[in-house]
């Protein structure tokens, strides 16, 4: 039996949809030249909002125009999805991105020159991925509203009660297990909440221990894990709980150019989402670790700011540097060697990604892979690593060529991790926002 709120959101979607399409149909009945326009969903079209702390698209928009050659394929996908689409929503079927994919994949025959051609309508999924979120664009609306389902991903755990379809889940009674975060999250009802904080954990094995530990229960804290780079789901589910009861979250990630970025899904967006940040980012999410400065404390850096021409390219970056707080390590130098792992070459691709070549030139100091790296240059970084915190992490980053998981934390202790790490850096603000 379909819950109510299901039919709900059904009706609301196939409304929506039946309005702005209709008005394509009454062009064609006018024989006119329908035309779809959207925004463009393109790198050159994303900016940065540094005031709200988000990805965003831009001005620029798209045409697409079924009597232009070269934009009929397009405009023939677009409404080719939209109709599988509204068919799925008014016939209460649950279709996922791949069923969709296969729905709508199908051979077009005619006739040029006197020769019978045959055209796929999409060859393969990323083709037809991309038309579901051009509809999304198009439309204003996540796919998650339009009933499409994806694999269930994220996890909860914590003082927190919901309603999902017509069921009451009280999420602080799973056992050993945790609430799978449904494909749909705004069809969530949240019924009450108890909580300080979010506590969102990067890898899903910490998130167990932490659960089993009892650490949500000691500390009133949400429990979420994205079990490596975040789902739409739990990035919608997370951008939710802290706005609508105004909670702080603290991110935990491993301490590597990877997990700097899965931060960042969360706190900006995404280039590809950008679209949606605005109902998909948490712009108040804090990374609390861990840290490379945490790993290895800040003597590294103080070194590199004592040589004067390294100070001046880093100031001429970002202001602020000599500002910067001391900090100690959480491990010993004994710790540090047992649970480092060497950096790999596609490790500094990805840490100059995120902060620029100029960062890694400068910080970076083994000539060979220096060397590597020169195709890399012109490459600027994003803005929101451009701040004198996350310079500080990089620059120790290139110049110790290591990187620490999370896990090395827990193998320190799970009471260190849960007890001592963890509540100290958010108690005293060692956090970088």
């Amino acid at each position: 039996m379909v819950s109510a709120i299901d039919l709900e959101a059904r009706k609301k979607a196939a409304e929506l949809m039946r309005k702005i399409f209709m008005n394509i149909v009454s062009e064609i009945e006018r024989e006119g030249r329908p035309v779809l326009v959207m925004p463009k969903r393109t790198l050159s079209n994303t900016i940065y909002d540094y005031k709200n702390k988000l990805l965003l698209l831009g001005p620029e928009t798209s045409k697409r125009s079924f009597t232009d050659v070269n934009e009929a394929r397009k405009f023939m996908q677009t409404v080719l999805m939209a109709s599988i689409i509204y068919d799925s929503l008014v016939n209460n079927e649950y279709p996922t991105i791949r069923d969709l994919y296969y729905r709508g994949k199908h051979s077009i025959s005619y006739r040029s020159g006197g020769k019978e051609v045959h055209e796929n309508t999409w060859d393969e999924q990323k083709e037809s991925d991309g038309v579901i979120r051009d509809l999304e664009v198009y439309l204003n609306v996540l796919r998650e509203e339009l009933l499409i389902l994806s694999k269930e991903k994220g996890k909860v755990v914590g003082n927190l009660v919901i309603r999902s379809g017509d069921d009451v889940i009280d999420l602080s009674r799973m056992g050993h297990g945790a609430y799978s975060i449904e494909p749909t999250p705004d069809l969530i009802e949240f019924k009450d909440v108890d909580a300080e904080y979010i506590l969102v954990v990067e890898k899903d094995a910490v998130f167990q221990q932490l659960h089993r530990y009892g650490f949500w229960k000691k500390h009133k804290a949400i429990l979420i894990t994205s079990a490596g780079q975040p789902d739409r789901a739990t990035r919608r589910f997370l951008r939710r709980l802290s706005d609508e009861y105004n909670l702080p979250v603290y991110i935990l990630a491993d301490s590597d150019p990877y997990g700097f970025y899965i931060y960042s899904v969360f706190k900006i967006g995404s280039i590809t989402l950008s679209y949606e940040s605005e109902r998909l980012a948490t712009p108040r999410a804090k990374f609390i670790g861990v840290m490379m400065t945490d790993v290895f404390g800040d003597d590294i850096f103080r070194e590199i700011l004592r040589d004067k021409d390294s100070r001046s390219r880093l100031n001429s970056i970002v202001k602020g540097l000599d500002k910067l707080g001391k900090k100690k390590p959480y491990l010993s130098e004994a710790e540090r060697r047992n649970y480092i792992i060497k950096a790999k070459q596609r490790d500094l691709e990805r840490a100059v990604e995120l902060v620029g070549y100029d960062i890694a030139d400068v910080c970076l100091d083994n000539t060979e892979l220096k060397s590597k790296l020169k195709k890399k240059e012109g490459l600027t970084g994003y803005p929101w690593f451009q701040t004198p915190e996350w310079i500080r992490e990089l620059c120790i980053f290139f110049r110790t060529l290591s990187k620490l998981e999370i896990e090395a934390m827990a193998s320190k202790g799970l009471k260190f991790l849960a007890d001592h790490y963890i509540p100290e850096k958010i108690s005293s603000g060692d956090w970088i926002d």
